[in-house]
């Protein structure tokens, strides 16, 4: 099995090349704790940057986000959710669905904060279920990423689910960090990519 509102500059960052990485899962114990997440403030801070893409529409806490990459002859859209927990403001995650340019594949990114340990990559649970662990492919500068593509097997746990928990660590001698996401309005989200 593979395990496999919303900030333009993040999605920028997460839609340049849509690179499958075969990432296989392991099974892993549950997070010690999940504190509550909450969204971010959607407005740009002061000083920010114009920041690209043009959200297409809302479903619950789910956003599809739209942006042409440079050198993109189209637009590509992804399916988005930022969330950061309440009781550690410096971890937050950008959680993104997207179909290859292709439509042959569909990617599940999370883009984690620098400072994360790497070497433990990134627990999945949905509904309580552990359902793998996956591992950090690359880092830039806006963050590192966790990349896989989704089967059949992930996006029916997806869809039917109510919530999912990413755990990470930030070093050796910490418990997971378990960042909740909601997945209300995930399958019609998806349902709706172009």
């Amino acid at each position: 099995m593979r395990f496999p509102t919303l900030c333009a500059a993040v999605l920028a960052a997460l839609l340049p090349g849509a690179i499958l990485s075969g990432v296989a899962l392991a099974q892993t114990a549950p997070p010690a704790a999940q504190p509550q997440a909450r969204p971010p403030q959607a407005a740009p801070q002061p000083g920010s940057p114009q920041q690209p893409g043009t959200v297409r529409g809302n479903h619950g806490p789910w956003s599809i986000l739209c942006d042409k990459p440079a050198g993109a002859s189209v637009e590509q859209c992804a399916l988005m959710q930022n969330v950061i927990a309440d009781d550690r403001p410096e971890v937050g995650l950008s959680v993104v669905v997207l179909k290859t340019t292709d439509r042959k594949a569909r990617i599940l990114r999370i883009l984690a904060p620098l400072g994360v340990l790497l070497k433990d990559g990134m627990d999945l649970f949905v509904d309580g279920n552990n359902i793998g662990r996956a591992y950090f492919t690359r880092c830039f500068s806006e963050g590192c990423y966790v990349e896989v593509e989704i089967d059949e097997e992930l996006m029916k746990i997806l869809r039917a689910g109510k919530s999912a928990v990413f755990a990470l660590r930030e070093s050796s001698d910490q418990d997971r960090v378990g960042i909740p996401i909601e997945l209300t309005g995930f399958a019609s989200g998806y349902d709706a990519l172009p």
